[in-house]
Formats: structure tokens, C-alpha cells, sequence
């Protein structure tokens, strides 16, 4: 998989229009993932996490290029809602749903949930009477970055008698789904959850009850600091190959956040102090830990950090701006020496990143900006909007 990256070049006309720190957004990556998905994929359709990356330039994209959207709040509903996308494009995949959350569902007319446990069947059934549900099951995994089976998902063996208890309260139970897990490297959880969910269809059927969607989440993986060590054509075609053989009459969908938008983005920001210290040279950046790196805290990542100063490479340590020890983004680095002013790039932000910045210590959130706009006004000659940072 082959990242968005900026040259040095275009990286320089940006800033000589736009203070750092900025992330650059390019739309036509984004395409490109999606194509590749659907390419790759075709039996499954698309709901995009909106969570990983919900920038409006990102949610018009999907939305045009024909995606759904996977929800986790009031707040996100009410997103797509302004944007004039319509509810029936969204699945509402919170297994625990506040109140402010379900009454901004049954307002716009949402009306697809994910759940896991039997104490929300009543609360979805008082809010959206009638509401379509599938049953998030737990699945193993340990070769996942993030593992989100501790905190979600019932019992495979209890599955069945929630969606049982959810008919009789008036919902109508249409599949089940599963999450492999964040960053997931192989298809062998994928086959073995189909596998399992084969086998629970089955037994629904024999229940009298007919399960028509299956939802196999998310966990597709985009390239680390270290690359990426799996063929991503060849994973997404061997889960395609399951799906198709194990439900070739159910509607199956995935849910994509991080590879979305993963590898779509760079973050710009500029060298504002140095230091030496004992035997490393420290360059403190005008972003940080609680800014556009937020994702090294939360998201147990390292972004491909790229640096364009002159002179013999060191032993360097790249640090935020804010007032805590704790901002620390890059140790033991082999970088370029740089001075104050210079700017480094890192790219593979577009995912988790931004998304949990924080304004700690009153430092701004560093805005996204659109490539594809920034060179239509650098060939027009058209002057930055400074005011939109």
C-alpha cells in the first residue's frame, strides 16, 4: 500500500501559505482506498467508521463514492445529518447507546443498532420501536494491535438468546457482527469468526428466525513506522472468498476507519527549539502529544517521522511544545542536524490522530488541510485563508 506523502517542495508552498503545524488531506488517496477495498472486497459493502477520521472534506468523499457510515454517538448523527445524509446510510455501532444519543436516532429516523448485552434491548426498544439489531459477539484475536473483544462483544453461546429476547420486545433481530481487532495482520481471525457466525446463522435458522446481515467490522491495517508486513490485496481477496462461500444469500458489510483515512494525511510542523542534552541533540516541535501525536498515547502508534536538515545525521529526540515531560514523540532518532524554523514531515496521520487533540496549555488544534485545494489555489495564485487558522 503506497501512502499519500508530500515532496519537500510541495510541503515548502504550503507553508509559505499556512503556519505550522497543519495536516494535509489528500481526497484522491482516500478514493484510492476505497476503490482498493471495493476492488478487493466486493461482497462486502462499506461502513465507514467515521470515528477514525471525521473531517467533513472525508464524510462528503464517502458519502459521494457511495459509503455508509458507522456511528458511535448523537454527536456523529448529528454530523452526517447537517452534511443532508440520510439515516438509512448509517448503523448505529455504540453497543451501549446514551439517551441523548437514541432520542437524535429516532429524531433523524435511524434505525439500525449494534448491541451486546440484554439490558439494551429495552432501552432501544423505547426510543425506536421496531428498530433493526444485530448481536455483537466476541471473537479472539491476539495478533491485534488493539484488542477490542475485553470490553465488547457477548458470548458466541449467549448470542442467539439476546436477539431472542430482542424480538419479543418488538425489535426486529436482522444478523450479527463482529471486531477482529485494531490493526489486525492476518485472515485467520476473519475465517474463524465467519466460521463461528455460519454456524450460529444456522442455528437462528432453526429457531425460526432468519438472519439476513452480517457486520465483520473493521481492524484493516495501514503501514507503521515499520511498514506493513501483509499483503492487503491478497488478505482483503482471502475474506471476500469466505464471505462469499459461507453467506452467499446474507448482505455482508465491513466497517473501515483507520484504513480509510490512515495512510491519506500528513502533518507539517516546524523545529521552534533545540537543545543538547547529555548524548542526544533535542528539537522541540510546535505539535505534540496533545496535538496531531495524540495517537502515540491513545492509539499505541508510531507515525514514519521524515526530516530535511543538512549535515551529518545524530542521535536525536524530537519533543511537543507543552509543559509536560510527558510530550515526548521520537527518542534515539538518526536525523539531520536542524535548527529553529525547520520543518519535519510525518506521514500515516490521517487516522486517530487529530481526532483526540486536545487545546492543553492553549495551543491550538492544528487545522486539515485539503491538497487538492491547496494546489488548485497555488496554480491560480490565489492568496491562503488565514483566517481558518
Amino acid at each position: 500500500m503506497k501512502s499519500f506523502k508530500l515532496t519537500r517542495q510541495e510541503m515548502d508552498e504550503i507553508a509559505s501559505r499556512h503556519p505550522t503545524p497543519f495536516m494535509v488531506l489528500s481526497l484522491a488517496k482516500v478514493e484510492e482506498n476505497y476503490r482498493f477495498m471495493r476492488k478487493h472486497m466486493p461482497k462486502a459493502g462499506i461502513y465507514y467508521a467515521m470515528k477514525a477520521n471525521p473531517e467533513k472534506a472525508v464524510l462528503r468523499k464517502m458519502a459521494a463514492l457511495g459509503a455508509n457510515f458507522d456511528v458511535a454517538s448523537g454527536g456523529e448523527i448529528e454530523m452526517l445529518h447537517e452534511l443532508g445524509i440520510d439515516a438509512s446510510r448509517m448503523i448505529y455501532a455504540n453497543t451501549v447507546k446514551d439517551f441523548q444519543g437514541l432520542e437524535t436516532a429516532r429524531r433523524v429516523g435511524l434505525r439500525r443498532f449494534t448491541f451486546d448485552d440484554r439490558t439494551e434491548i429495552a432501552k432501544i426498544a423505547a426510543y425506536v420501536p421496531g428498530a433493526d439489531v444485530l448481536v455483537r459477539i466476541s471473537v479472539a484475536n491476539d495478533k491485534a494491535l488493539v484488542d477490542l473483544n475485553t470490553k465488547f462483544g457477548t458470548h458466541p453461546e449467549q448470542a442467539l438468546e439476546l436477539l431472542e429476547a430482542a424480538k419479543q420486545a418488538g425489535l426486529h433481530p436482522i444478523g450479527i457482527c463482529f471486531h477482529v481487532g485494531s490493526q489486525s495482520l492476518s485472515t485467520a481471525a476473519y475465517e474463524e469468526a465467519l466460521l463461528l457466525c455460519r454456524g450460529l446463522f444456522r442455528e437462528a435458522e432453526r429457531r425460526g428466525m432468519r438472519l439476513t446481515d452480517l457486520d465483520i467490522g473493521g481492524g484493516f491495517p495501514v503501514p507503521s513506522a515499520d511498514g506493513l508486513s501483509v499483503d492487503l490485496a491478497q488478505m482483503m481477496e482471502a475474506i471476500n472468498r469466505h464471505a462469499e462461500r459461507l453467506f452467499p444469500d446474507v448482505d455482508v458489510w465491513c466497517e473501515p476507519g483507520r484504513y480509510m483515512c490512515g495512510t491519506a494525511v500528513n502533518l507539517v510542523a516546524s523545529v521552534i527549539g533545540t537543545k543538547d542534552r547529555a548524548d542526544s541533540r533535542w528539537y522541540i516541535l510546535d505539535e505534540g502529544i496533545y496535538g496531531a501525536f495524540s495517537g502515540i498515547m491513545y492509539d499505541h502508534w508510531t507515525y514514519p517521522l521524515y526530516c530535511f536538515g543538512k549535515g551529518k545525521k545524530c542521535r536525536s529526540t524530537f519533543a511537543g511544545p507543552s509543559c509536560d515531560g510527558i510530550d515526548v514523540l521520537y527518542k534515539d532518532v538518526m536525523a539531520p542536524r536542524m535548527e529553529i524554523g525547520d520543518r519535519i514531515l510525518v506521514s500515516d496521520i490521517g487516522s486517530y490522530a487529530g481526532v483526540s487533540a486536545t487545546r492543553f496549555n492553549g495551543f491550538r488544534i492544528a487545522p486539515t488541510l485539503v491538497y487538492e485545494e491547496e494546489v488548485e489555489q497555488a496554480s491560480a495564485g490565489l492568496p491562503a485563508d488565514r483566517e481558518a487558522v
